[in-house]
């Protein structure tokens, strides 16, 4: 390994040049992971305490039980004298063994306490992010923030294990070196060692700093690499479909390109830092043998003494070897953790009110009052709008691409707060109630179906994870998905792929409605449901939204009117207003926006047929 930074370089977020202060985020670390205060983990953390510190104080002391065993060798007797330096230095070697079995010792009795931490701050950052609001994860790159959360939590045991097991003993032993060598060979010595370090720790600070932006040019390089290859994975079909597949490598080589630039300046600069490491090393140890020298020329010290004053500088340099990855390291992890420490600082744009109580759902009855709302960056979407969904029966939204009707949903949803008006579910204000209970009563089966990378079991499931095998052969049933699945080789057992993609078009649409079925809405919400499917497919999802429809408050937004014209009301909407709202019959007797629309939709058939 290299001697400066001591295990290879990781990747990591660009850092920022001002560092965060190691302090504060020691302090945010500790309460992030408060809770580890039992008996259990107070014991280990003290063994691992005295482990840590009984290894460097053996470290520093067995060389003079060594340099007994040479000084007794070369003076009068040597046969006489062999049987007790034989004894001085096994005794030697056992003391040397303990200094280097303690802290594996001591890892494996931290170990639980490192894992712990890592878990409660991770699982703790994981669901921060799920309570963020649509704003939020629209405008972040998704692999992008799992590698902060990653990156952050990974950071939690390096400055632990580091900062309590390797800073604050190495410099307890470099105090217990010096004030050995000073009492047992004089201060001169003591003073050697001690410029020897400052030196190199001077040296090795300096030229990290140095190094720090080769490093942040590298992670930014990585970055952008991970970037593409995520983006261009995720895209798999497209990329396929483009015949972009040689395209796509070029981009991301060129990406990989700029980092091995970024990485072997970076190692460049190491290979220096090593060999500026390396020489004030040898230079410090070489005038303590010269000094040892000197001495034992005036008969001051023994053979065995200049062992002594090589191992104990030895040892001492072993700590200091990683000094440079340290310092880079702490700085960095410094960094990780802020990172993540800001992602937990993000305050969601939709939240529950200090007095939020339970949504109290019975008939299930929607209502938009004079709800206005635009998305950021657009001046336009919806404009004071009001409609009752009635219970039980189904409200469609239609309207032209951009009016407004997906807002309509992500306002019941609430995953947005309306800028004015109100939205109501059995009089209750959204904005008074918790999102949970108000999302517990909503069921949704969207345009494309998302299904997770698991079994079709999980995916039904998920309506209801608590579900009985019966319930979810019932709401197969209702799907019209139970006997698709009971001829499948695995059954029940089958993965359908990253995103429901050994899926088709239709079973995925079916395996959502099943999951809606199972999870028994008081509300029912179909947003293009069927618009993606072939006409025959889409007959028989038909039905089957029919079936989970039925006795439930039901909003449909759709484009192909045809499934929609048996609504109990048609809600129409032109620029973010509504413009007409009635049954089938009445809008088409009124001749207006509707009326079109359905005339334009009804022409389409035979303009296929006729060309």
């Amino acid at each position: 390994m290299a001697r400066g930074e001591g295990r290879p370089v990781s990747k990591a977020e660009p850092a920022d040049d001002a560092s965060p202060s190691l302090l504060r985020t020691i302090v945010r670390l500790l309460a992030l992971v408060g809770g580890l205060r039992g008996p259990g983990y107070r014991l280990r953390i003290g063994a691992a305490l005295i482990l840590t510190l009984a290894g460097k104080v053996l470290a520093v002391f067995s060389p003079l039980v060594l340099a007994d065993g040479i000084n007794k060798l070369s003076q009068g007797d040597a046969q006489g004298a062999l049987p007790a330096f034989m004894g001085l230095a096994g005794f030697w070697a056992a003391l040397r063994f303990a200094s280097t079995a303690g802290p594996q010792i001591r890892d494996a009795i931290f170990q639980p306490i490192s894992e712990e931490a890592q878990r409660r701050a991770g699982t703790r950052v994981f669901a921060h992010v799920h309570s963020l609001s649509v704003r939020f994860h629209q405008g972040k790159r998704t692999g992008s923030v799992y590698r902060t959360i990653e990156r952050g939590v990974r950071a939690i045991d390096f400055l632990l294990r580091f900062l309590a097991f390797n800073i604050a003993p190495t410099v307890v032993e470099l105090l217990l070196a010096a004030a050995v060598l000073g009492f047992a060979y004089g201060w001169g010595f003591s003073l050697v060692a001690a410029a020897t370090v400052l030196i190199y720790a001077w040296a090795t600070f300096g030229v990290t700093e140095w190094r720090l932006r080769h490093r942040r040019e590298m992670n930014e390089a990585d970055t952008e690499a991970a970037g593409r290859a995520v983006d261009s994975l995720l895209n798999f079909e497209t990329v396929k479909s483009f015949a972009a597949e040689a395209r796509e490598s070029e981009r991301y080589d060129r990406a990989l390109a700029s980092y091995a630039n970024a990485a072997v300046r970076s190692n460049t600069s190491l290979a220096l830092l090593n060999m500026a490491q390396g020489l004030i090393m040898n230079v410090g140890l070489v005038g303590m043998v010269l000094m040892a020298g000197v001495v034992i020329a005036r008969g001051e010290m023994g053979p065995g003494d200049i062992t002594a004053v090589i191992l104990i500088m030895t040892n001492l340099y072993a700590p200091l070897n990683i000094l440079g990855f340290a310092y880079r390291e702490i700085k960095q992890t410094s960094i990780d953790m802020e990172k993540m420490f800001v992602l937990l600082d993000e305050a969601p744009d939709v939240a529950d009110a200090p007095n939020a109580k339970p949504l109290r759902a019975s008939a299930g009855e929607v209502i938009f009052d004079a709800v206005s709302f635009a998305h950021e960056g657009r001046d336009r979407g919806l404009d004071g709008v009001s409609f009752i969904a009635p219970p039980g029966k189904t409200t469609a939204i239609v309207g032209p691409s951009g009016a407004g009707k997906s807002t309509v949903l992500k306002l019941l949803f609430r995953f947005y707060d309306p800028s004015g008006g109100r939205v109501l579910i059995d009089g209750q204000d959204l904005r008074a109630v918790t999102q949970s209970s108000l999302r517990s009563v909503l069921g949704l089966v969207p345009q494309d179906v998302v299904l997770f990378n698991d079994t079709i079991r999980y995916n039904i499931g998920y309506g209801r994870p608590d579900a009985s095998q019966a319930e979810l052969e019932q709401a197969a049933r209702r799907a019209q998905l139970l006997t698709f699945i009971e001829r499948l080789p695995q059954g029940w057992e089958t993965r359908v792929g990253e995103r429901g993609l050994k899926l088709s078009g239709g079973e995925k649409q079916r395996v959502g409605i099943a999951r809606v079925i199972l999870k028994d809405p008081r509300i029912l919400i179909l947003d293009e449901a069927t618009s993606s499917l072939d006409s025959v497919t889409e007959a028989e999802v038909q039905d089957a939204l029919e079936e989970a429809s039925r006795g439930r408050t039901t909003i449909v937004v759709a484009h192909r009117l045809s499934t929609v014209h048996s609504a109990d009301q048609i809600v129409v909407l032109e620029e973010g207003r509504i413009a007409e709202r009635g049954t089938h019959t009445q809008l088409i007797a009124r001749d207006g926006l509707y009326a079109s629309m359905w005339r334009r939709q009804a022409e389409q058939p035979e303009t296929v047929a006729a060309e």
